[in-house]
């Protein structure tokens, strides 16, 4: 709890307790005052709080950045395993059916030159 906390807390307790007196006493000036204190010292204790917020954001800033980095580092790891496993999985399938995937090139290259200078012609 910081200093505006604690004191925005005790200007609206004290409001609270200016605003019965007023009620009681039939005073309009202690009951203006009162709900003056309470809006004044809810709006203290509220920035209060936010900067103690903030403070503990900054403050765990460090650990959650290095959380970060390693969660990175794992997930950057996991892809270039699978890439890798994958790259190896499409040269076998390559190597064992050289025909069809020279066969799926020269298609893919025909359709490609096709969709680049065939609409020209």
């Amino acid at each position: 709890m910081n200093k505006d906390e604690f004191e925005g807390g005790t200007r609206y307790a004290v409001g609270k307790v200016e605003k019965a007196v007023g009620d009681v006493s039939g005073s309009r000036d202690w009951k203006v005052d009162g709900v003056v204190d309470q809006v004044a010292g809810g709006a203290q204790h509220t920035f209060g709080r936010a900067r103690e917020i903030v403070a503990d954001a900054i403050d765990s800033a460090p650990d959650l950045a290095a959380e970060a980095r390693d969660r990175l580092k794992a997930a950057g790891t996991r892809v270039a395993d699978g890439a890798e496993r994958g790259g190896r999985a499409t040269v076998r399938t390559v190597e064992d059916n050289p025909l069809i995937w020279a066969l799926a090139a020269a298609v893919g290259g025909y359709a490609l030159a096709w969709l680049i200078h065939g609409r020209d012609a």
